[in-house]
């Protein structure tokens, strides 16, 4: 929005042209982000205590998780809107790129709310059955697949990109890339919404995974920086760097509210619509393999639910204590800011490694 008013101004004053930038956009992105967040946070949090809006507990996990029923839920909201809000205000709304990944986040965030509003608001416990919920994100994860297709622009949005290696990758048939596209935005939108679980947990790794498919976005999208790190060149994709940067912001404004103890949770709508937002960035970046690596607490915690319950199905036994894997960890004493503080450290030594493939090939 305010792109198109500096291009306006420049007629008057060329030093309106700084706002072309990316880079500068994705900073003041962030900050803006940061500043709703911030801003809205403390009237958002007394309007779902005051409308009753609170978590419920599961009476079968952590003991220590029974003081937090009744803390205010829902509070993914304020992200999705402080994401939406600052990227409208930064983002090229002419680019395609900054639409679907902004459409996705919010369809699947609409899901988490109808979800979270029947359990907490209405009283019912079910909230969206699992087939409702899948069916859903399913439609919403194929739909953006089919969009991608439609209007790709070079074979480059659709290539299979192998982290590491020089030069490799592999051409996908549409088919292919529309079943690639699905498992991965459904995948991370569930993965995501299992890991939110303790205060923080999910948020702050959300946050650097974001930052960093930011980075992938920049260098893709610019053609001298793909050239030099043999990087598939997509045209227009850079512009996703100031999306994630409204991630960035929105995500550490909430960490302010949702760090230990938690005055607040985000619920279904913000780690669905979170989720999306990652695997979404990351297929239009073609990063779904370091995605997988960067994100790795969110497959770790994902494969936990994975291996209990087929343990238990098959055998009668469990693997673990309790899954998703941060409360195994719980009942094997950790206090929980440790296993909080600890998964972060995992996903920044694991972001770390995924930011090192733009120059190991």
């Amino acid at each position: 929005m305010l792109l198109w008013l500096s291009e306006y101004l420049t007629n008057f004053y060329t030093g309106f042209n700084v706002f072309q930038y990316i880079t500068l956009r994705a900073i003041l992105g962030t900050i803006t982000a940061l500043g709703i967040s911030l801003l809205i946070g403390p009237f958002m949090i007394r309007s779902l205590s005051r409308n009753q809006i609170g978590q419920c507990v599961r009476d079968d996990g952590p003991e220590t998780h029974l003081s937090k029923a009744g803390t205010p839920t829902m509070g993914g909201a304020l992200i999705l809107v402080s994401i939406a809000i600052s990227t409208l205000i930064w983002g090229d709304l002419s680019n395609r790129f900054v639409w679907i990944v902004l459409i996705v986040t919010l369809l699947f965030g609409l899901i988490g709310f109808i979800d979270d509003y029947r359990k907490i608001a209405l009283g019912n416990s079910k909230g969206l059955s699992a087939k409702q919920k899948y069916f859903w994100q399913s439609v919403f994860g194929l739909g953006a697949a089919f969009v991608l297709v439609a209007t790709a622009q070079s074979p480059n949005e659709t290539q299979l990109i192998i982290p590491f290696f020089k030069n490799m990758g592999f051409h996908l048939a549409p088919w292919a890339f529309i079943l690639l596209s699905y498992f991965v935005i459904v995948g991370t939108s569930n993965a995501v919404n299992l890991t939110d679980g303790l205060d923080g947990l999910a948020i702050l790794p959300t946050v650097l995974v974001a930052g960093a498919l930011g980075i992938f976005a920049y260098t893709a999208g610019h053609i001298n920086f793909a050239n030099y790190l043999t990087i598939p060149y997509i045209a227009g994709v850079g512009e996703v760097m100031v999306f994630c940067g409204a991630i960035v912001g929105a995500g550490l404004g909430f960490l302010w509210f949702n760090t230990y103890p938690a005055q607040v949770f985000m619920g279904d709508v913000g780690a669905l619509g979170l989720g999306a937002a990652l695997g979404i960035i990351a297929i239009v970046v073609r990063q779904e393999l370091v995605l997988m690596i960067m994100g790795g607490l969110f497959v770790m915690e994902t494969i936990s639910v994975i291996l209990q319950v087929a343990s238990f199905k098959l055998t009668g036994k469990r693997i673990f204590r309790m899954a998703p894997l941060h409360h195994h960890f719980e009942l094997k004493g950790w206090p929980e800011p440790r296993v909080i503080v600890r998964f972060w450290i995992i996903t920044v030594v694991l972001v770390l490694i995924g930011l090192a493939t733009l120059k190991i090939r």
